[in-house]
């Protein structure tokens, strides 16, 4: 909650709060009177004791589908951009996450407690067997800060792998034009199809030798190797490939 750091006004959204220990905790901290907290869950069996927490002013109990929810509407009825939060079910974490960011133009922040594998992931820059396809995608529509570790015994039952704190502020302006997003999206995913492959073999029939070598990006480099900045001029390679094809 202290580096959620709720102000008075805030939406805040929080997905899965489960028995409510932090959705207790948010509360305490919000001001009397700035508007509901939101709460989205999926199990009906907890939905009564959820209710209980607060009067429906100041708690507003949303049952259903994270991954269905549309936060774009959710802002609207708010009236503001929503600062979401929540400790995510581990097995949702990598769609949830691309869910909300298809729709980042109604968020201001994001602080979810992850896997800690996945955070790693999430924040992983070149040369890092962790960085990837979900690094670059995620990192193409916000900045991700790893805040600290949170190990196993924090939790009951204690699970077997450890977990991490991570806040995500989507870019605005967005570090890519959207209409570039789907190419982006596609020479990445080529990139790392096959990690030990290189590039060359990885965008056969895509981008050529010749076309990479134009791009001062050796045919020969492994995707790992390769900086957010060289995945947009591939991206835009292929974006002006398409238009001329």
């Amino acid at each position: 909650v202290a580096v959620i750091a709720p102000r008075p006004g805030d939406a805040l959204v929080e997905i899965g709060p489960g028995p409510g220990a932090l959705t207790q905790a948010l509360l305490a901290a919000q001001a009397d009177g700035t508007g509901p907290l939101r709460v989205i869950e999926l199990d009906r069996d907890l939905l009564p004791n959820l209710h209980a927490l607060a009067r429906p002013e100041r708690l507003q109990v949303i049952a259903g589908d994270a991954l269905q929810v549309d936060f774009v509407q959710l802002a609207t009825e708010a009236g503001a951009a929503l600062r979401v939060v929540g400790n995510l079910p581990y097995n949702i974490s990598t769609p949830l996450l691309f869910h909300l960011l298809a729709q980042k133009d109604a968020i201001v922040d994001m602080h979810f407690m992850l896997q800690k594998e996945v955070a790693d992931r999430l924040a992983a820059g070149p040369g890092s067997s962790a960085y990837g396809r979900l690094s670059l995608m995620v990192q193409a529509q916000a900045r991700v800060e790893l805040l600290f570790p949170v190990a196993p015994g924090n939790f009951r039952p204690v699970p077997k792998v450890d977990s991490a704190f991570v806040r995500l502020s989507p870019y605005r302006p967005s570090r890519l034009l959207p209409e570039l997003l789907p190419h982006f999206s596609r020479v990445v995913s080529l990139a790392f199809a096959q990690r030990r492959k290189t590039l060359a073999n990885n965008f056969k029939g895509v981008l050529d030798g010749a076309m990479l070598e134009a791009l001062a990006i050796t045919p020969s480099a492994r995707a790992e190797t390769l900086d957010f900045a060289t995945f947009v001029r591939l991206a835009e390679a292929l974006a002006q490939k398409g238009a001329t094809s």
